[in-house]
């Protein structure tokens, strides 16, 4: 295997210089930048000469470093001698552009910059249509992220939702969009189109923030599917309360497939299989389609049915419920994740 590029090690904080004093530092460079200039000129002002009157004053100093580094002069005060001429093409010409260039800054910092964000911003949120909000970029809700990807969802349909800038560059490096926001906010949800999601992953770290996030969705989107990672089992029932729709506990899950390992050496293998995206076969969930309705879950065609929901209840492959499918039923299935050959026709 090829070994990987170092990659730079970056260190950033957050500057807590107020707004203010970043604007007095920058005002305070270029005055000193336009004084440089000043100065020179008033020691060698026997190199300038004006066609007005033929005397140069201070004030006609003044007048010439300020037109000379805003602008590129009128005419009326030239430079003669050649060292004038020089300090005017080596020394006044960079002036005025690192004094441009912070004017320049300047305005796109503290006007141009949070303008650009908000149409920007609107230009993603108009886009915003069934796409799948991660609220928590951690271990959970990065590998959420990927699998989503693995399984087809373009990355572009894909926000997540952080405070931390740290997961947000790596959430970004995948390609799908950030928002740094606090997701318990209505804000933040409302910001994020929740109302137009397709679905939504919360594994926010803490059970106490996941299921306040569930409850801050609930209430904008009832009819979102939510799925919450929550570590404590007591904290399940909370979680479904909130408006969960899944909840998850890796503990659990983990001690599922630890626990099927002990009945056979492939059972935890095809659980395994089941969840992932890596496998021969996977779990799918659809409605009932017109052409099933009145067969039995055995019958149908694209898969091997496991378990209905009809009116909120499940009801297993072997119950007398499956032996007739309705209009509205849920199917569980299994399915084939990569379609078999076709079967050579004997001669």
């Amino acid at each position: 295997m090829p070994a990987r590029t170092a990659k730079p090690i970056s260190l950033r904080r957050q500057s807590g210089m107020p707004v203010w004093m970043s604007l007095l530092l920058r005002l305070g460079l270029a005055l000193a930048l336009i004084g440089v200039a000043l100065t020179v000129n008033w020691i060698d002002r026997a190199g300038l000469q004006d066609t007005i009157d033929g005397k140069v004053t201070f004030s006609d100093v003044v007048y010439f470093t300020m037109i000379t580094v805003t602008t590129v002069g009128y005419g009326d005060i030239v430079p003669v001698t050649e060292r004038a001429r020089l300090f005017d093409a080596f020394g006044l010409t960079p002036i005025r552009l690192f004094v441009w260039l912070i004017f320049l800054g300047t305005a796109y910092d503290f006007f141009l910059r949070g303008l650009l964000e908000r149409i920007r911003m609107s230009v993603i949120q108009s886009n915003l249509h069934d796409h799948v909000l991660v609220a928590g970029y951690g271990v959970s809700g990065a590998e959420a992220v990927a699998e989503l990807m693995r399984a087809g969802t373009p990355p572009t349909k894909i926000m997540v939702i952080d405070s931390a800038p740290a997961a947000l560059r790596a959430a970004e490096a995948c390609g799908v969009t950030v928002l740094e926001g606090d997701a318990t906010r209505n804000t933040t949800l409302e910001c994020a189109q929740i109302a137009r999601a397709r679905a939504l992953i919360v594994s926010a770290g803490r059970d106490d923030t996941s299921i306040l996030i569930v409850l801050t969705a609930r209430r904008l989107a009832p009819g979102v599917p939510i799925s919450v990672v929550v570590r404590s089992e007591d904290n399940e029932p909370l979680a479904h309360q909130a408006g969960a729709d899944t909840v998850i506990n890796p503990a659990s899950f983990a001690g599922l497939l630890l626990a099927g390992s002990t009945h056979g050496p492939h059972i935890a293998d095809y659980m395994a299989d089941l969840a992932g995206t890596h496998g021969a076969v996977m779990l799918r969930e659809r409605r009932v389609t017109p052409a099933e309705v009145g067969r039995p879950l055995s019958a149908i065609g694209s898969g091997l049915g496991l378990r209905i929901y009809r009116a909120g209840e499940a009801y297993g492959f072997s119950a007398p419920q499956a032996e007739r499918l309705e209009h509205g039923d849920l199917i569980v299935e299994v399915i084939d994740r990569i379609p078999a050959p076709p079967t050579a026709q004997q001669g």
